[in-house]
């Protein structure tokens, strides 16, 4: 095993103050390494990032048609979104159509990361419900997809057809046995896989229009949904939503917590996956930007991109105190 590679630099003034370490894999359409940094067989929790992965059952299984899903209701099933109206209003109609309520959702009340909606709830002196989470379209795909099978309200519990539904797919398209799970923050079961066995799904996803069975059109249809409202995969101001629009819809990315990131690169027909050790945000979105960059499908110069991957750090004053950078063995 290999130790994780040095991948973005910050520096105060001329001294390197810090350093995010991590793991980073580039797949081809065979599943093949086509670069990496640190060990691709390093094990992790892909957390949401494997969004578009546990919405392939949804689609599969006939669910998604048989409700008349839309392109912003797959969307939002591989979002993680802010809990803004654009979000939740989408959402609460998603509910409506299946004749449920916010109890039967198994995610938990979150506060919105959208400041206008969090401070609607606070002056109308209410608390945040379970739409408000930032997985409920993914729960909304759940429940959509428990209807279908005719499972037990418990869909969020690891033996329940739903979530093995999603293992199987999960399994499948990472081509790896998963060696183990965790529950993530919204309570489903999210299942382990190695850095490279994510690129690999990626890739898969990346090269679906090539194949013309069940699962690759379905690969497809996320893909679209996911690049066609970058807005509804996560939200204004948010690296997944202003990089998607940066690259004019011909990459879909995703983060996921504890700084997971992914890219599906059709044109290119490649995937990647990548994890900072240290769970730092700030070294996830700086890396994958600069991995976008490498592969020529993002603009270095785009302000979106430089906002994520060449940061400035300015002190309360505004003045300039450092900066943030790849390190050279990234780019």
């Amino acid at each position: 095993m290999s130790s994780p590679a040095p991948l973005i630099e910050v520096h105060r003034g001329d001294m390197l103050e810090s350093l995010h370490s991590g793991h980073a894999v580039v797949c081809d359409d065979s599943g093949q390494i086509v670069q990496a940094w640190g060990d691709p067989m390093a094990v992790i929790f892909p957390r949401s990032s494997c969004k578009m992965i546990q919405a392939l059952p949804l689609i599969e299984s006939g669910a998604a048609d048989a409700h008349g899903l839309t392109s912003e209701q797959l969307a939002l099933a591989c979002a993680s979104h802010q809990g803004a109206h654009i979000h939740t209003d989408r959402v609460q109609v998603w509910l409506d159509q299946l004749g449920l309520k916010d109890s039967d959702f198994r995610c938990g009340p979150q506060w919105p990361g959208d400041i206008p909606a969090r401070n609607e709830i606070i002056c109308a002196h209410a608390q945040p419900c379970q739409i408000h989470n930032n997985c409920s379209g993914k729960h909304a795909g759940f429940l959509t997809l428990n209807r279908h099978l005719g499972g037990a309200a418990d869909y969020e519990l690891v033996d329940h057809p739903v979530q093995q539904a999603g293992k199987a797919a999960f399994e499948e398209v990472t081509d790896m046995t998963s060696p183990g799970y965790g529950i993530d923050g919204c309570s489903a079961p999210n299942f382990a896989t190695s850095v490279q066995g994510l690129a690999r799904a990626m890739a898969s996803f990346a090269s679906a229009g090539d194949r013309s069975d069940t699962r690759s059109q379905a690969m497809v249809r996320l893909t679209q949904a996911m690049t066609a409202h970058p807005e509804l995969v996560a939200g204004e101001t948010r690296a997944c939503t202003d990089l998607m629009r940066a690259m004019d819809g011909r990459v879909a990315i995703k983060t996921g917590a504890e700084a997971v990131f992914v890219a599906i690169i059709p044109e290119r027909k490649m995937g990647v996956a990548l994890k900072i050790t240290d769970g730092s945000t700030r070294g996830a979105e700086a890396a994958i930007a600069a991995i976008l960059v490498k592969l020529g499908v993002l603009d270095a110069d785009h302000p979106a991109t430089r906002a994520r991957m060449v940061p400035e750090i300015r002190n309360w004053r505004g003045t300039l105190c450092g900066h943030v950078r790849p390190t050279r063995a990234l780019l």
